[in-house]
């Protein structure tokens, strides 16, 4: 009524100027046309009654200037983002990944470090405020040239069978002399021989079904083959030495690799080749980076630890293709193996131990040493115009193992488009309310070297002013559907950047539209899943060590497939033609992530009060601690352990994100200390989360409620010290002292629950 009076007031105080306007128009008409003209007449006075409306309205406005600062904003806001999508563009994406694919780059080489000077160039010509080198000593590991890695066959010594010691090339333009053979980084260096064993996957578990259901069969000793799938090769590794292996090989089985037979394999098709090896580190630590400085940044005082008092492998391990490992399997005796064990491969899968010839053995001949080198971040810095000290943070790793096509160079060619949309529209005059970090990685695929350095080296000035971090290590691993794992912080923010986002595949629905119809989450929610975030990429240090809220975005292939990744990972044949041709031919779907990084990557930059969802928070903690209570709580119950105190800190939680949200909607936007109150309660809420103490023998994680799986850094577990501590209990001798430490996690989940939800309420409510 108020913007209606006002318009009223305006119609009145104009009256008499719109008659004098109308009767000038009528005498003009009146002498060109010498008709009737009341129409024409009627038809300017309608019209000059709506702009005198609109002029009211805006007084009206005037008159509420929080609305109206609202409205401003709205509209300046959909400008902005209508603007960086329609910007965006996948011919500029397409021509990134063509360049950055162009030769290997592995890390520690002159082609990364040149790859990461291509970038300082580049942003510094797009007028960022800053753009920074930075560099660390860390430990890498190569395979040596001269003496390269390679597995046989004996037979009373003398070798009869080795494995390939390349990958075949297949095109002639996937050939390059900086092609490194396949090797696993941090493999111990040494020539076992032995009885051979297959352990499936080479999972706890798997080698925990053995020791249960084939006791004959002894694993100290002896060398294990385990096809690659399920679980973080590292894990594999420490299984296996776990259960006294003295070499463990590595393959990719046609089962999670090439299961369509329908589908021809590389180059004719996406399947892996039966010569594609993959390559990968081996490297199992709650610290990660680099692997000699645990906690502390590699920088040339920085003390070093030796090589033995590290979490690195203790014997040789070695991955090679399904067509050597056939030979190998086929040659193996003792039972058939479960059905639930048996790939793909035209053999009859075996146990073993040894050869159906007892003469003969399985030898490792592994070379590959470990050496200090230096790797480079790149960050670019667009300062924020009003938040300067609050950072938004992009990123991505640089180096591949060989070509790097999909991981990482699709996500570096959409980081690089990205980084060019906010260049150009800063050039407009628009600058995001917060600064806006770009960041590309040196040595992640060494196990997060990169981006774990940097955080060690800036955790105190990140743990206080960085606001979010948004990762996208591999932008099209597939052409299905989007996909993304988060905090629960960032979900809405999530959904909504997907409702404004064109899906890569038409460009005629939305990507929220596509992702519910294909990928549902399974609770019956009426929303599209978003997964727990797990680890095996950058944004791990941030969320894990810091407590800064992280999601991960990319577009993935049909989780119906049963695959464990896309079928060319880390072998020769992840090339710029394998994109090309099987994942995304037009790029527009590496353009719907590009858009979607943009799109949620500003409203978390942009937005007066963030657009964090604080009670999506408490949704889960409560939905995770029922999941638990599910399947522990009667064995718990046994204990006299119950769950009183959690759920009353849930409950606690829940009121408090309620009380929040609604607190939320009566800030005065115009109030800079209020908005920064409230902002800062929520940046900080992931930070609540966060044990200095760490997780038990785990003390480089710190999140009660997030982490890696302690059997599979690749998943992720919520409550992971209370799952770790109920973890096969029955089994462990000292009852007593396992069921305290159940006791001791169940009363620090209660504590920092409740501790974080104070952390919602104003001090002189508490």
């Amino acid at each position: 009524m108020f913007y209606l009076a006002s318009a009223l007031t305006c119609m009145q105080h104009w009256q008499g100027s719109a008659f004098n306007i109308r009767s000038k128009d009528e005498e003009v008409t009146r002498i060109k046309m010498k008709g009737d003209n009341k129409l024409s007449r009627w038809i300017a006075f309608m019209v000059l009654g709506c702009v005198l409306f609109m002029v009211g309205f805006l007084i009206g406005y005037l008159g509420h200037p929080k609305d109206f600062c609202s409205l401003f904003s709205a509209v300046e806001t959909d400008k902005i983002s209508r603007m960086m999508i329609d910007e965006c563009k996948a011919e500029n994406i397409e021509q990134n990944l063509r360049e950055l694919s162009s030769r290997p780059h592995l890390a520690g080489t002159p082609a990364e470090k040149e790859n990461a000077e291509m970038l300082v160039n580049l942003w510094t010509e797009y007028g960022f405020d800053s753009v920074r080198l930075l560099s660390y000593d860390v430990l890498l590991a190569y395979p040596d040239p001269d003496n390269p890695n390679k597995v046989m066959i004996t037979d009373n010594g003398e070798v009869n069978f080795t494995t390939a010691l390349h990958e075949e090339i297949l095109r002639p333009e996937d050939d390059h002399p900086d092609v490194v053979p396949p090797f696993n980084a941090y493999s111990a260096q040494g020539e076992p021989e032995g009885p051979l064993v297959y352990v499936n996957y080479g999972r706890a578990e798997d080698f925990e079904w053995l020791a249960k259901n084939k006791p004959e069969i002894n694993i100290t000793g002896c060398i294990v083959i385990a096809r690659y799938g399920r679980a973080f090769r590292g894990n594999k590794v420490l299984a296996a030495e776990a259960a006294g292996a003295i070499g463990v090989i590595l393959y990719s089985d046609p089962a999670d690799y090439a299961i369509d037979e329908d589908v021809a394999v590389y180059p004719d098709g996406w399947w892996l080749p039966d010569t594609g090896a993959q390559r990968g580190n081996t490297f199992v630590s709650d610290a990660k980076g680099d692997p000699v400085t645990p906690g502390y940044p590699a920088k040339p005082y920085m003390y070093r630890l030796n090589d033995s008092d590290t979490a690195l492998p203790k014997i040789p391990v070695h991955p090679i293709g399904y067509g050597d490992a056939k030979y190998l399997l086929s040659e193996l005796s003792g039972d058939e193996v479960n059905p639930d064990w048996a790939g793909n491969l035209d053999v009859t899968y075996r146990y073993g131990p040894g050869f159906i010839n007892p003469r003969r053995k399985v030898k490792m001949s592994i070379h590959t040493s470990r050496e200090i080198r230096t790797i480079y971040d790149v960050i670019g810095i667009i300062n924020g115009a009003l938040e300067p000290d609050r950072y938004v943070l992009m990123g991505n790793h640089r180096d591949a193992w060989v070509y790097g096509a999909v991981d990482p160079s699709s996500g570096t060619a959409v980081l690089m488009e990205s980084a060019r949309v906010y260049s150009e529209m800063t050039k407009t005059g628009w600058r995001p309310r917060r600064t806006v970090m770009f960041c590309s990685w040196g040595a992640e695929e060494y196990g997060l070297l990169g981006s774990t350095e940097f955080v060690e080296e800036y955790q105190k000035i990140l743990g206080e002013r960085a606001v979010a971090y948004i990762n996208t290590d591999i932008a099209v691993m597939g052409n299905y559907s989007f996909r993304t794992s988060s905090t629960p912080l960032l979900e809405g923010a999530l959904y909504d950047a997907a409702k404004k986002v064109p899906d890569g595949e038409t460009g005629e629905r939305t990507t929220y539209d596509v992702w519910l119809e294909r990928r549902p989450d399974s609770s019956g929610n009426g929303l599209p899943i978003i997964n727990v975030l797990g680890s095996g990429t950058d944004f791990a240090p941030f969320m894990y060590r810091i407590g800064v809220p992280c999601v991960d975005l990319s577009y993935q292939y049909d989780p119906s497939l049963g695959i464990s990744s896309y079928p060319v990972y880390h072998s020769v044949y992840e090339t710029f033609y394998t994109v090309k041709m099987f994942l995304d031919y037009n790029f527009w779907r590496h353009q719907s992530i590009a858009r979607f990084m943009l799109e949620f990557s500003r409203n978390i930059a942009d937005s007066v009060i963030l657009p964090f969802g604080v009670r999506d928070y408490a949704t889960k903690l409560k939905s995770s601690i029922d999941y638990i209570e599910s399947e522990y709580g009667e064995k718990m119950a046994e204990q006299n352990i119950y769950f009183e105190y959690i759920d009353s800190a849930v409950t606690n939680f829940t009121a408090a994100a309620t009380s929040f949200e609604e607190q939320l909607e009566q800030v005065d936007i115009n109030n800079p200390i209020a908005v920064r109150r409230v902002n800062d309660q929520m940046m900080q809420l992931e930070r609540a989360f966060i044990d200095p103490v760490g997780l038990p023998g785990r003390k480089w994680l710190r999140h009660v409620v997030y982490a890696p799986s302690s059997v599979n850094h690749y998943a992720g577990d919520a409550f992971p010290a209370l799952v770790d501590a109920m973890y096969q209990i029955d089994d462990d001798i000292d009852q007593v002292a396992r069921w305290n430490a159940v006791r001791e996690q169940m009363a620090i989940v209660a504590f920092t629950i409740q501790s974080a939800a104070s952390t919602l309420t104003d001090v002189t409510q508490l």
